[in-house]
């Protein structure tokens, strides 16, 4: 029986992550004339766009634009903090001042001996607010939203839920599901921002590098609670805009827009193709061979053919093991079919391998914090290892001579970096932090080719780096698809454009996905920036029930299909890579974001716009037919040629159909349509 890899059995601490150390607010946030007016039961500072009203007697906060409220803090906890003796929420301010532009309150709590140190900073579209205990030794502090005094929310990257989140769930909006996540922070494997934003063009940005506590109404119904762990302050922006697309905006102003786009343009046009899904561990030369020459013969495009795990001697020795007899000639065999050939590998050296010994004799491994005399011992879901240090010159040369040995020896042409650059249990090396190595990995990898593959790198400041974002690993039926869509839209909207779904079809261990969630999955797919594959339409086997499964012929047809759709989208993709790099926008937006008058879009999750000129609406559920809602304006119908105006009961939509829609009268409208016309 395989041994199924599983990213759920990643420690919460330990992670993938890249940080920017110096986080600037751009030129919006200029300070504005504010008038200041303390009343008997209120203090209230008014900009010309917005309004922020302090409830002195039951501490409140209320954010109002245009004499509407766009976000409340709940009456209760609206700030505080835990502590030894449990919660503690603040009741009522006893003294104001107002100086130089910054609102300074001391807020008593409901231990007689705490008090909060709070400073309002209003800026022209924006305040800040800035929250210290006092009197009291905080384990965290933090801040509880009326969820429904906003509308719907949006933000926060993949979600952990007990409906099976982030692998088989993603709630879209935000508030139609219940979120909780104890281990939200820079160093968790999730894809995850401290950047919250909302129906009402509100936005929340918890400026922070610390672990928090996260709930979207699963610890309390209708209340979103943020905490920030292991210190006695906290720092959030509140944004406060005309729609929810300028919230954005705002957000991408302090995280800086994308400065290259790491897949380089081939990789756009075509999957890759990888190993995980079709075969687990279970992988070995025959049978790779066997499913490349299988989808080759089917014609199904492709760029690069990459092996993911099960190919090493030990984990940490660039060696292979007994199930490939000739690695060289696996890989010429795969570049005579025209494709490139990638390689699974990891930064982590597990105890058995040879390579083990030889980076401790030399120094080359992470310390541990207990005994920096000896290597630290991380667990991860191949056994117990230990983890390169990048920051030792010496041993990044060492690890670097690794990989490019293996292109060297086996012409291999680009590596699948599936692994973390640090554990918080080891201890950095002399003059780094924890953080450092995330951006000393990012180097790292960014001088090899990852294929499309890309990275899971997040929090606020990742953008400007560019990775391609692989979704976490979804399940294979028809929840996970949509689960799979809603993430892209979560992961686009907090500023990571160059995303793609997890590997068509799924994987996580479960048996091979039907033939019709294999092609929606594949359509889907093909109206996103990239597409990731690993599932054959020909032939998969199904590792719970121990048997072959064989698609029909027509399984692959659909599949090249679809592909051929995304192919052909190639350059408006291309041109949207562009405007991104630019403008900072996402490639792979909500309806919204274009339509922020058309309050039916802020619930659609099963459509999006690719760019600002095409729609989307795949069919993500069992059936032959589906409701589309389209947007104020004129559309290009792809599928039955014709200009079709608001929403479409009923769409026919069999199997081999795409939903796909063109905004008329935008400049890319005529080569859109032109090339996806039959």
């Amino acid at each position: 029986m395989i041994a199924l890899r599983s990213r759920r059995l990643f420690p919460p601490l330990a992670a993938l992550v890249l940080v920017a150390t110096s986080l600037t607010v751009g030129p919006a946030s200029a300070t504005p004339a504010v008038k200041y007016h303390d009343g008997a039961g209120t203090i209230t500072l008014t900009t010309s766009a917005y309004q922020v009203t302090v409830a002195k007697r039951r501490f409140q906060i209320t954010t109002r634009r245009a004499g509407r409220t766009v976000l409340a803090t709940t009456d209760t906890g609206a700030l505080g903090f835990s502590g030894a003796n449990g919660r503690v929420t603040a009741t009522d301010v006893r003294k104001s001042a107002w100086s130089h532009g910054v609102l300074s309150l001391r807020v008593g709590t409901t231990d007689a001996k705490a008090t909060l140190a709070v400073k309002i900073t209003p800026s022209a579209d924006r305040y800040r607010l800035e929250s210290t205990v006092q009197g009291a030794t905080p384990e965290s502090t933090g801040m509880h939203f009326a969820m429904g005094s906003a509308g719907h929310w949006y933000g926060h990257g993949e979600a952990s839920t007990d409906a099976g989140g982030p692998y088989t769930d993603q709630p879209w909006p935000l508030d139609s599901g219940k979120v909780a996540d104890d281990a939200f922070g820079p160093a968790s494997y999730q894809m995850v921002d401290p950047f919250w934003f909302t129906q009402s063009a509100a936005g929340i940005w918890f400026d922070t590098q610390d672990l928090m506590k996260v709930s979207l109404g699963k610890d309390k119904p209708g209340v979103a609670g943020m905490e920030v762990t292991g210190t006695p302050s906290l720092a959030a922006t509140f944004f406060v805009e005309k729609t929810p697309k300028a919230v954005y905006d705002d957000y991408i102003g302090i995280t800086g827009k994308p400065a290259k786009s790491d897949a380089e343009a081939y990789q756009y046009e075509t999957p890759l193709w990888n190993s995980w899904a079709q075969f687990y561990t279970n992988v070995d030369q025959a049978s790779f061979l066997d499913y490349v020459h299988r989808l080759h013969d089917a014609g199904v495009p492709g760029h690069t053919m990459s092996l993911d795990d099960g190919w090493m001697s030990h984990y940490g020795d660039f060696t292979f093991n007994g199930k490939f007899p000739d690695p060289k000639a696996m890989s010429d065999e795969v570049h005579s079919l025209g494709y490139k050939f990638g390689l699974w590998v990891t930064l982590w050296i597990n105890l058995d391998a040879d390579n083990y010994k030889v980076a401790a004799d030399k120094g080359y491994l992470l310390k541990s914090k207990d005994d920096p005399s000896q290597p630290c011992t991380v667990t991860w879901w191949n056994g117990k290892a230990g983890i390169v240090d990048l920051g030792n010159p010496d041993a990044r040369a060492w690890y670097e001579g690794q990989l490019k040995a293996l292109q060297q020896k086996y012409g291999v042409d680009g590596f699948k970096f599936d692994t973390r650059f640090y554990d918080e249990t080891c201890a950095p090396a002399s003059g780094y932090t924890a953080n450092d190595y995330v951006k000393l990995g990012a180097q790292l990898t960014d001088e090899f080719d990852q294929q499309g593959v890309g990275v899971r790198i997040h929090w606020t400041g990742s953008q400007k780096y560019g990775f391609v974002t692989r979704e976490i690993d979804k399940g294979t039926d028809w929840k996970s698809l949509q689960a799979a869509i809603h993430q892209s839209l979560a992961i686009s909207t907090i500023g990571y454009p160059f995303v793609e779904t997890d590997m068509v079809g799924g994987s996580e261990g479960q048996p091979p996905p039907s033939k019709e969630v294999l092609i929606r999955w594949a359509q889907a797919a093909a109206a996103m920036p990239l597409v990731y594959s690993s599932t054959s339409p020909v032939r998969v086997y199904d590792y719970v029930n121990k048997k072959w499964v064989d698609y029909d012929a027509d399984t692959a047809k659909l599949y090249a299909k679809a592909l051929d759709v995304h192919k052909r989208l190639t350059p408006y993709i291309e041109r949207q890579v562009r405007r991104t790099l630019n403008t900072g926008d996402p490639i792979m937006q909500p309806l919204f974001f274009a339509f922020p008058s058309d309050q039916a879009s802020y619930t659609v999750g099963d459509e999006w716009l690719l760019g600002d000129s095409l729609l989307a609406a795949p069919l993500l559920s069992a059936g032959t037919s589906r409701d589309v809602h389209l947007p104020p304006g004129a559309w290009y119908d792809v599928a039955r040629g014709k200009v079709v105006h608001g929403d479409l009961k009923a769409y026919p939509t069999d199997l081999g159909t795409l939903p796909l829609f063109v905004r008329m009268g935008t400049a890319d409208t005529k080569s859109l349509i032109g090339a996806l016309r039959h």
